[in-house]
């Protein structure tokens, strides 16, 4: 029996549980498991060697590569993982492939133009239909290059009325 004083009060952690309504066997399973890392789930410490291998991977291949080559370097290599736990990982520890391709820059903002006046003071809201409509525009990369599109949406019913000319 393990006769290690616990770090809280019994009635101190059910308090604090049930202010974030946490059910307080899940702090006691958590803390159980900071002081015996063997009752870790079996995902948790496969996770723990899978970091590994995935960091030897990335860190092989010049820390450019995604989830999808890691994944694909890992099945070559015999090191079986699903590649959405491979993504999973990756995400948790911050590792990213380089990003092919130049940044669009698709607006030159004039200082020196006046803005237009916010006349609904920032108050996106309506009572009926085609009571306020609001613009917006976006761009679409095309073959050619980029197209910007315009619409004209109704604010109540959020559905485009029509493109803005």
């Amino acid at each position: 029996m393990n006769t290690a004083k616990p770090l809280c009060s019994q009635t101190l952690v059910e308090s604090i549980c049930k202010t974030f309504q946490i059910a307080p066997s899940g702090y006691w399973k958590h803390a159980a498991r900071q002081r015996n890392p063997d009752l870790r789930s079996t995902r948790a410490i496969a996770d723990e060697q899978r970091i590994e291998q995935i960091q030897i991977v990335w860190d092989k291949n010049q820390r450019v590569y995604g989830a999808d080559k890691v994944w694909k370097a890992m099945k070559r290599e015999k090191l079986l993982i699903a590649r959405c736990t491979i993504e999973r990982l990756m995400r948790q520890m911050g590792l990213r492939g380089v990003i092919r391709g130049k940044a669009q820059r698709t607006t030159f903002a004039d200082p020196k133009a006046a803005c237009p006046l916010d006349l609904v003071k920032r108050q996106f809201k309506a009572d009926r239909p085609n009571q306020l409509w609001v613009s917006d525009f976006t761009y679409v990369s095309t073959w050619q290059g980029f197209v910007y599109v315009a619409f004209v949406i109704d604010v109540f019913s959020r559905r485009i009325v029509g493109p803005s000319t």
